[in-house]
């Protein structure tokens, strides 16, 4: 059966490219991946899945950081225009783009896959030297970019499902295909894991293309040193006034924030592991003769363990409360994201490997199960949930030539990872229900 999802990886390559090509094209940023979750809503039924999408597998009020209803109904006019399938569009708009494919074969355990679809906000480069843009994929949504690889995630699950129906006959227990909106940000996993998808799942696994080191391995079984994180706006409230005029009577909010900035980046280090603070934008007043009277930060905090970022957290936010105060303003904080660390099975990774090491012999593997993450991906929730009930779970990293890092406008990656990777994970779950009827 191995050798026949390697055939079948093989034969469906040319379409998973296409897909891959033309998710690229049209990308779409965190909640407002509607056009993507069209087509894979379409796909999935085609195939004969139950789909399932939006409030489905959503709890709406668990969602982080979704844009403004005038950003979201703009979206959805976009994707009509584009072609999204009706059926579905009405399913997954105003930030409710999540999409799962559900196939019930019988008793046995049930599988989990994990697909992130969104694209960054980035305005993707224009020259020869970048391979989409010379063969004419390269993104058409000014301000969206896929520079991190979900297109190839996308297109490798829905080969992947596409694979698994073909060899359904062999295959026992229920599989979950779950494509996730939003990870950039750390925003989108949350609502899945809490909507009680994944409360009946045995098994979970993700995997993110990432760029060989020397020694060129195909794949890792799992990651570490990933960093928790927390993602807040922080806005101060003031009251303007004329600056030479008038100064006693405003309330100067951009003070407020630069005594934040300052003192968010003397947080103390903490001797039980690494922490991370930044402060990635600022945006505040109207002119130079004008007291600002509001002032917006956008920030975040890290820790490699869930300790170490809640004690980020708890000083950040008593050091944006305290700026406040300092010059009489009034603070709101909004948490954007939110993401715990990787806590990657052992016993898990070591299925997999012995699974890989017997029956995809031609792949190069690493000695060692981990490899270190030095992010954070809010798949960690989706994770936990399942670890919760005694479930096990497992981040890979699928490794291929790169033109340049991650989050980069130059991103491109070896579309060859696109014929491993969905013979991989279709391999994966053969394995463990095989595993499981052996028991």
């Amino acid at each position: 059966m191995y050798e026949k999802i390697k055939e079948l990886s093989t034969l469906y390559y040319p379409d998973t490219v296409k897909m891959r090509r033309d998710l690229h094209k049209y990308a779409e940023r965190g909640w407002l991946e509607l056009r993507t979750a069209c087509i894979i809503a379409s796909e999935l039924e085609r195939l004969g899945y139950q789909v399932l999408a939006g409030e489905d597998i959503m709890n709406k009020e668990a969602r982080m950081g979704v844009p403004p209803e005038t950003i979201l109904h703009l979206n959805y006019r976009r994707a009509q225009k584009e072609g999204a399938n009706p059926k579905y569009l009405e399913k997954v708009k105003m930030g409710m783009s999540g999409v799962a494919g559900v196939l019930k074969n019988g008793d046995g355990p049930t599988i989990a896959l994990r697909f992130d679809i969104d694209a960054l906000g980035l305005i993707e480069e224009n020259s020869l030297s970048h391979f989409p843009y010379k063969n004419g994929f390269s993104s058409v949504h000014l301000g969206a970019m896929h520079a991190c690889g979900h297109d190839g995630h996308t297109a490798i699950g829905l080969t992947t499902a596409r694979i698994l129906m073909d060899i359904k006959e062999n295959i026992h227990g229920t599989i979950k295909l779950i494509f996730q909106p939003a990870e950039e940000g750390v925003r989108g996993a949350k609502c899945i894991a809490e909507s009680g998808f994944l409360d009946d799942v045995d098994y979970i696994l993700a995997a993110h293309i990432m760029p060989q080191n020397s020694q060129k391995y195909d794949l890792y079984f799992g990651m570490n040193d990933s960093f928790a994180t927390t993602k807040l706006d922080v806005i101060y409230h003031g009251v303007s006034t004329h600056a030479a005029e008038s100064p006693q009577f405003g309330k100067n909010a951009l003070l407020s924030a630069a005594n934040c900035i300052i003192n968010l980046h003397s947080i103390p280090r903490n001797s039980d592991g690494c922490t991370r603070v930044n402060v990635g934008t600022v945006h505040a007043g109207t002119g130079r003769n004008v007291v600002p009277e509001t002032a917006k930060l956008e920030i975040e905090v890290r820790g490699v363990t869930s300790e170490l970022n809640r004690y980020m957290e708890i000083y950040a936010r008593d050091i944006i409360q305290a700026s406040a105060l300092m010059h009489d303003t009034v603070v709101e904080v909004e948490e954007k994201g939110k993401a715990y660390a990787l806590n990657c099975d052992e016993e898990f990774m070591n299925q997999i490997r012995q699974l890989c090491e017997e029956y995809l012999s031609d792949l190069k593997l690493p000695k060692k199960n981990l490899s270190p993450l030095g992010g954070s991906d809010d798949f960690s929730y989706m994770m936990e949930r399942v670890q919760a009930h005694g479930g096990k779970a497992t981040y890979m990293k699928l490794l291929t030539p790169m033109v340049s890092s991650p989050h980069n406008d130059s991103f491109d990656f070896n579309e060859k990872v696109l014929e491993k990777g969905p013979r991989i994970f279709a391999s994966i779950v053969y394995g463990l229900q095989k595993e499981k009827d052996n028991l």
